[in-house]
């Protein structure tokens, strides 16, 4: 079987929830790219594993990929931060048509490099990384420094619509994203694993303390 035929069943077996599905039409219309509903269903598998309580997002998008991650841990906080307004107005009534709790949402308009550092360390569960890709090394390294020990880091998009696996491509967002996988992969300080269902997620466990 082709890996295209295992991709398009995938794709076709996950089933994605009603307010999810309406977040990512008003994304679209926005031109807001969110995350596949197969990316996203890990992102939810993950926080749900990990028992999540608090959880920030880098880019927040319409709402879809912090909708996917409050499905899986429903009790969590969730931070989410993005430099457009409009963005987060659309988020905000996402998340309201979804019947989430107003104080488990707390929405910060900026841009991630300034705000990122003014956030308090080892205070999340799980880092969602899914903002402007020329950032994405540096918002790497402060999800790390945000994750509490054995908090998980994400990564989606990170196979760079297949640009990763070319020898060709030699752009610099594609080097940055291939030096990330290949250093996370190879790191002894970090549990690491690269899905590559859907535009791929990298999923980064932080060493827990003794």
């Amino acid at each position: 079987m082709s890996e295209s035929a295992v991709a398009r069943f995938v794709r076709e077996a996950t089933i994605e929830p009603d307010h999810i599905v309406r977040a990512r039409q008003h994304a679209l219309e926005l031109g807001a790219a969110p995350l596949s509903p197969v990316v996203g269903a890990q992102c939810a598998v993950i926080a749900a594993a990990a028992g999540a309580r608090s959880m920030i997002e880098i880019g927040t998008g319409a709402g879809v990929s912090g909708l996917w991650l409050l499905h899986g841990a429903p009790d969590a906080v969730l931070t989410t931060i993005d430099k457009e307004p409009e963005h987060l107005a659309a988020a905000r009534s996402a998340f309201a048509a979804a019947r989430v709790p107003s104080s488990r949402v707390r929405y910060i308009t900026g841009r991630a490099a300034d705000v990122l550092p003014r956030m308090n360390e080892q205070a999340y569960d799980i880092v969602m990384i899914d903002a402007d890709l020329a950032g994405v090394i540096d918002y790497v390294a402060h999800g790390l420094r945000l994750a509490r020990p054995g908090g998980v880091v994400l990564v989606p998009r990170v196979l760079h619509g297949g640009k990763v696996a070319d020898p060709v491509a030699r752009d610099e967002i594609t080097a940055d994203f291939r030096g990330l996988i290949t250093e996370t992969l190879g790191s002894s300080a970090v549990v690491s694993s690269l899905s590559t269902a859907g535009e791929g997620l990298l999923q980064i466990t932080t060493a827990k303390t003794s």
